[in-house]
């Protein structure tokens, strides 16, 4: 969940585990970088090879980073924005010019290496939930990382009927990965077809005029969310809800689902809605 997001993180809120130099990572390996994206000034995503023996499940998160000049690995936690069954491992992050890693990240190019440690875990997996009709996926800013890998897996579509994620932004531009891992789900040309009825994704912009204006909490509150999509509201009996954004954004929808009867679920105890407690922002 990599992301130093201030206003929008997971996929990059800076978890409290970070790592710097403790000796238990020397367990991390070096991964080739395969691909890097700009987005915008800000936004970056990058791909790396991934390793024979590296397992995980969509929508956890894995340490990765650098080795810095004193011979010391930096290392932070980063959601995979690709499915499990993907030969290449996606993540995606702000970029902050005072980021100890993200300032170094944003450098690399196609051909470098990365350190990775081959143990990943987090909340926003399946089984953290109870059996339900509809998938909710409320995501803001670098957030949406985790839920890029979840809308590509076919085990989200053998549980829920419906998948709905969201994506709450600033501008437009900000848009722009969210925009190709839905329309990368729908068009694959293996499981696109069971996808593409079943997945709405609903962008929303905060700082510019957009056809889905406002924070995800107000499109909720008032309803619009439902009416836009023409879809019933939400309903603890056959709802499951997943929340990865802002430390504020996680606090107002996890407050407005327990007002609707939700409740949190964890892997010992799954519930109604989820989100990811390892980041503290």
């Amino acid at each position: 969940m990599n992301n130093l997001h201030r206003t929008a993180p997971p996929s990059g809120a800076t978890p409290s585990s970070v790592i710097s130099g403790n000796p238990q990572n020397a367990a991390a390996a070096s991964a080739m970088v395969r691909a890097v994206t700009h987005w915008t000034p800000s936004l970056f995503s990058f791909q790396l090879e991934r390793p024979q023996t590296f397992r995980f499940r969509s929508g956890e998160f894995a340490m990765l980073g650098l080795m810095q000049p004193d011979g010391r690995p930096l290392l932070r936690a980063y959601s995979l924005a690709s499915p499990s069954w993907d030969d290449t491992l996606e993540f995606y992050s702000i970029i902050m010019d005072d980021g100890p890693l993200t300032s170094q990240l944003s450098k690399i190019s196609v051909g470098d290496h990365v350190l990775l440690r081959p143990k990943t875990t987090g909340t926003l997996v399946l089984d953290t939930l109870t059996s339900g009709k509809r998938l909710f996926l409320m995501s803001s800013g670098t957030g949406f990382a985790p839920f890029a890998a979840l809308i590509r897996d076919p085990e989200t579509y053998e549980k829920f009927d419906q998948v709905i994620v969201t994506h709450s932004c600033r501008n437009f531009e900000d848009l722009g990965f969210s925009q190709q891992c839905v329309n990368a789900a729908i068009t694959h040309p293996l499981i696109g077809e069971m996808i593409a009825p079943r997945l709405l994704y609903y962008p929303s912009l905060t700082r510019e005029a957009f056809k889905h204006q406002g924070r995800i909490t107000s499109l909720l509150d008032s309803g619009r969310l439902f009416t836009d999509l023409a879809i019933p509201p939400l309903d603890p009996q056959n709802d499951r809800v997943m929340i990865c954004g802002s430390l504020g954004l996680n606090h107002d929808v996890a407050a407005i689902l327990q007002d609707r009867g939700f409740v949190e679920g964890s892997h010992n105890t799954p519930a109604s809605y989820v989100l990811e407690r390892a980041f503290v922002g």
